[in-house]
């Protein structure tokens, strides 16, 4: 059992993570936004919370007064709002703030790191990515992502802290925004509505977020250092994706494949291998 500091415990990612280290007997002290704590209702989560106006604003002195006395830190916080992450200014401050906790958390002593990334860190033209992919971000939130992982794994260890970066790949599940791909496929069929997509073509690498969460823990008590994927390893088409979900409902009828215009710049394959050790 550890005591463990998480940001973004009302997150997607964040909410999921925390009931698996909660079952796993960890005690937590969760950051969250002001305003937000009722998010942890029903979670099971009645231990630490703090609450803040905007936890990327915060001095690193602020975050070693509040790591203080953790052993881990799980830093799953980022801006995520569909349709806008991805090019927002906010990286930016979602970066600068990354870098200030780091500086809080080798400054209280915590003896372990384990930061969230994202696999659109990596050069995608490959299609199968391992952790020594070369990186080639191609958006804001991609390129801050890779700078927080670059400037730590040298920063951190030289501070005393093991320092681990896990890649997210394609998420779905409970506490899904609704905009995104999987919600809107069951929200839609539900309704009994047309669901509009592209060819569906693309191969992506899709997870349960629960088991997302899971890899991440089992990560996060290893030892492992570096960087290391959160995949399943395989592939599906969105459209053999799409395809399963509508038959829950029986109406693949609902499905119109190509009402959508094919984004050009889409990489066609994009599945992560998970392999037997991490880059040191």
């Amino acid at each position: 059992m550890a005591r463990i500091l998480l940001t973004g415990a009302t997150g997607f990612v964040g909410r999921a993570a925390a009931q698996v280290l909660k079952a796993r007997g960890n005690d937590l002290r969760c950051v969250v936004r002001t305003g937000t704590v009722g998010r942890l209702v029903g979670l099971g989560i009645s231990d630490e919370v703090v609450e803040t106006p905007d936890l990327f604003a915060e001095t690193s002195e602020w975050w070693s007064e509040v790591a203080a006395e953790t052993d881990i830190v799980l830093h799953a916080a980022w801006y995520a709002e569909p349709g806008k992450y991805l090019t927002s200014g906010k990286n930016v401050d979602c970066l600068a703030g990354t870098l200030r906790i780091a500086q809080g958390v080798a400054r209280a002593g915590v003896g372990r790191f384990v930061g969230v990334g994202t696999c659109f860190e990596y050069d995608l033209s490959p299609g199968y990515l391992t952790h020594m992919t070369p990186l080639d971000p191609t958006t804001p939130y991609a390129a801050a992502k890779a700078a927080a992982y670059l400037t730590l794994r040298e920063w951190l260890p030289r501070q005393g802290v093991s320092f681990l970066w896990a890649r997210l790949f394609y998420l779905y599940g409970r506490g899904e925004d609704e905009r995104r791909l999987v919600s809107y496929l069951h929200r839609q069929l539900a309704l009994g509505k047309p669901v509009e997509l592209t060819r569906g073509e693309q191969v992506r690498d899709f997870m349960d977020v629960r088991e997302a969460a899971r890899l991440l823990v089992d990560e996060l008590e290893s030892t492992r250092i570096g960087a290391v994927n959160i995949s399943s390893g395989q592939g599906i088409t969105v459209r053999a994706l799409a395809e399963s979900i509508a038959d829950i409902y029986d109406r693949r009828d609902l499905l119109h494949f190509g009402a959508r215009p094919e984004n050009l710049t889409d990489p066609p394959l994009v599945v992560g291998l998970r392999d037997s050790g991490a880059e040191a």
